[in-house]
């Protein structure tokens, strides 16, 4: 449902968090995020995704996902 949204141009309750990586945050149950980042007009989505109690691990792994991304262009 909010990948739906996301390709629809829906971002919800977005906000960057570190080095290009924006969390999507979802008000329920164990208060999921999904990570993704912008190329241009382009949303690169999932580079990863978790609950608020594994947030600061989620991060981390959503920014080497994304910086191996750029560097690869």
């Amino acid at each position: 449902m909010f990948v739906r949204r996301m390709e629809q141009g829906n971002l919800g309750d977005s906000k960057p968090v570190s080095d290009g990586v924006q969390e999507l945050r979802m008000h329920f149950a164990a208060g999921y995020r999904i990570y993704y980042g912008r190329d241009g007009d382009t949303i690169i989505i999932l580079l990863g995704g978790g609950s608020k109690r594994k947030q600061s691990a989620d991060i981390a792994a959503a920014k080497k996902r994304w910086a191996a991304y750029r560097k690869g262009k």
